[in-house]
């Protein structure tokens, strides 16, 4: 109940949290009742009268954000949409959380050539391509959400690492470490049990950083042709759209709102990362 408040206070006090984490919410309402907030099957075609195919319909009652070029509604492919998003983007936040704390504290506790092995390697990962490996990575292997998650986790752990070794490298020095090392605990206990809770908060930081990261990757994959393709996505509608030429039709109901979420939920990751700052870091100024 204490936690609960103080989680509160903090949010009152900072907007820029309070916003993203209000936008966050929104999407996952929308991805826990997207059968139920969708007027339609997001693949289902659909007829109009006269058994012809319902193509490019104008916004309306019963549809509320028009149809394809394929007859299918939009608003229904958009709100299903809001699940693979969020799938590949907290997946993929966690898998870079997990391997980047891992990295940095390892690095940072242990130094010697584990320190030297792990930077160098993050320095190389660092120089990559992104979008470009991703897109390799799936072209090279089965294109879908696992590679999709697997790749933006290799290409982005090491700004975690980097971060969380640095945090690592003041706290291993401090009284509380040396008491521990005193009384006989391993080094990976310490590692694990002491001073990992310490740096958690800095890593969830991150962790909502690469949640817009992962979902921007995974639209963009997707409008490229390599993203699921048994998968509703806002890429695939991107793609869609740009195929049958909306943007030609003036069919701004079809790539408008796709687009809108993608930069919604990107946005929404920045403004978590921004107003925890003061929370991580209390002499930081305005």
């Amino acid at each position: 109940m204490r936690a609960a408040r103080a989680t509160l206070a903090f949010l009152r006090s900072q907007p820029f949290a309070l916003v993203g984490i209000s936008i966050y919410a929104l999407f996952i309402v929308l991805a826990i009742f997207a059968d139920q907030i969708a007027t339609h099957d997001p693949r289902q075609i659909l007829f109009s009268g006269a058994y012809r195919v319902a193509r490019y319909l104008p916004p309306s009652a019963t549809h509320y954000l028009g149809t394809t070029a394929g007859g299918r509604d939009i608003f229904s492919q958009l709100v299903h949409g809001t699940r693979s998003a969020l799938t590949v983007g907290v997946t993929a936040a966690f898998c870079v959380v997990f391997l980047g704390s891992l990295m940095g504290l390892l690095a940072g506790y242990l130094g010697g050539w584990v320190d030297r092995i792990i930077m160098r390697l993050s320095d190389i990962v660092l120089g990559l391509p992104f979008l470009p490996f991703v897109l390799v990575i799936s072209a090279l292997t089965r294109p879908g959400t696992v590679t999709l998650v697997a790749s933006v986790a290799l290409m982005l752990w090491p700004n975690t690492a980097r971060v969380i070794r640095s945090q690592v490298l003041s706290l291993r020095e401090r009284g509380w470490v040396e008491a521990a090392r005193v009384t006989g605990c391993s080094p990976m206990r310490i590692i694990f049990v002491h001073i990992a809770p310490q740096v958690a908060p800095l890593a969830a930081l991150y962790g909502s950083i690469a949640v817009g990261w992962a979902i921007l990757t995974e639209a963009s994959a997707s409008f490229l042709g390599f993203g699921d393709p048994a998968a509703i996505s806002w890429g695939l509608m991107l793609q869609d759209a740009f195929a049958n030429q909306a943007l030609s039709r003036e069919a701004w109901n079809w790539f408008i709102p796709p687009g809108l979420c993608i930069v919604a939920l990107v946005l929404a990751g920045f403004l978590v990362s921004r107003g925890s700052e003061k929370l991580l870091f209390p002499k930081l100024g305005d």
